[in-house]
């Protein structure tokens, strides 16, 4: 099969980006009592396993994702209350278990489930809502709030572990898609005012972690050798890093082990250090590339559960750079969000794999429909 221009940008973007993760990740557990260098050869197996799931969805059929979008949902809504009664715990959250030795994330798994439940569902139903109490009143009914409870679902299940970073997410896939979708903006308006007005009333839903980090995040210096710390850290190894960095393996904060999480949620903070301005921005534009590959091939296809579901991809990968990046900043909260193909983590490796996959299967069969 001929490589189309697309599929070529995509392996080139997501081989640069996991390249770059590998090399920083390999900085990050070098020489580190805090940090053991096995996470760079487990992510290192990682990748060859994730372009193998590249490759292989690639070229399946494709109405194999539309088939198994609702089991792949049920499977991991069941998964997601397996982690609750019989997950590991650490930090304060039970977000883990352990699967042959090796250990699995369910709320990983739940982005992908999501945006695949959602697009199959918004494919079947056209929500060309005009703003009068009858459209108001379908809107309320099967074509809305069916699929606001089965996100609302997954997103209970995983505020719960707690991952407020996922759940965010999932809430935000579910908002782009329905608007995606066709419906009327104004309804959409609506809706999203009506959980603007909820959300203060969230705080008291907070674990304690949570309110210090939201608290810090409008004054870090309010605790500096705690909640504040790792903020204060990461934004002192993106600073210094200026133009060029201070070159790999060279890095102070992050060689020193002034920079907590640096292997997982602040790997970025060790990228701005080591390869400074020149090497974030060098990251931004494989980031920016993938992403706009992503949305031509979600304007090219001529399939509604395909378009969605690009859009539902794209919309997380700019989502999770966006809100990893900024929170390393100092310029967010601190949700807990990893850095795509960069961030240590082995579920979320997989699932953007799977992600990837999706998009390159779609550049082939953009003309097909179901």
């Amino acid at each position: 099969m001929r490589i189309s221009g697309d599929a070529r940008m995509i392996w080139i973007c997501t081989l640069l980006i996991m390249s770059f993760g590998l090399v920083t990740l390999y900085s990050a557990s070098y020489d580190n009592v805090r940090v053991s260098h096995q996470v760079f050869y487990d992510q290192l197996a990682c990748a060859a396993l994730a372009l193998a799931v590249m490759f292989i969805l690639s070229r399946v059929h494709y109405r194999m994702f539309y088939d198994v979008a609702y089991p792949l949902y049920i499977v991991n809504v069941c998964l997601l209350v397996f982690v609750l009664v019989a997950g590991r715990s650490a930090l304060g959250a039970t977000r883990w278990f352990n699967v042959a030795g090796i250990t699995f994330q369910p709320s990983e798994l739940s982005k992908v489930a999501v945006i695949l439940m959602l697009g199959r569902y918004f494919s079947k139903r056209n929500l060309k809502l005009s703003f009068d109490i009858r459209s108001v009143i379908y809107a309320l009914g099967r074509d809305l709030v069916y699929p606001l409870c089965l996100m609302m679902l997954s997103f209970a299940f995983i505020f719960k572990q707690p991952d407020l970073g996922t759940a965010i997410l999932v809430f935000g896939i579910f908002v782009i898609m329905l608007f995606a979708s066709g419906i009327d903006w104004k309804p959409l308006t609506w809706f999203l005012g009506l959980c603007a007005l909820v959300v203060p009333f969230g705080w008291h839903f907070l674990k304690d972690y949570q309110r210090d980090r939201l608290l810090v995040f409008l004054n870090p210096n309010i605790d500096p050798l705690g909640a504040g710390y790792t903020i204060i850290q990461s934004r002192i190894a993106i600073g210094s890093g200026q133009v060029f960095g201070k070159g790999w393996l060279a890095g102070t904060q992050n060689q020193l082990n002034f920079l907590p999480e640096r292997h997982t949620d602040f790997i970025f903070a060790v990228i701005g250090e080591e390869w400074g301005f020149a090497g974030t921005l060098f990251l931004l534009g494989c980031y920016f590339m993938l992403i706009y590959t992503g949305i031509l091939i979600a304007g090219r296809v001529k399939d509604k559960f395909g378009y969605l579901v690009a859009v539902g991809i794209v919309s997380i990968l700019t989502l999770q750079v966006v809100i990893n990046m900024s929170m390393t900043m100092g310029l967010s909260p601190v949700v807990g969000i990893t850095l795509p193909f960069v961030s240590y983590g082995r579920t979320s490796f997989l699932v953007f794999a799977v992600m990837a996959g999706f998009l390159l299967n779609l550049s082939h069969q953009r003309r097909s429909t179901l």
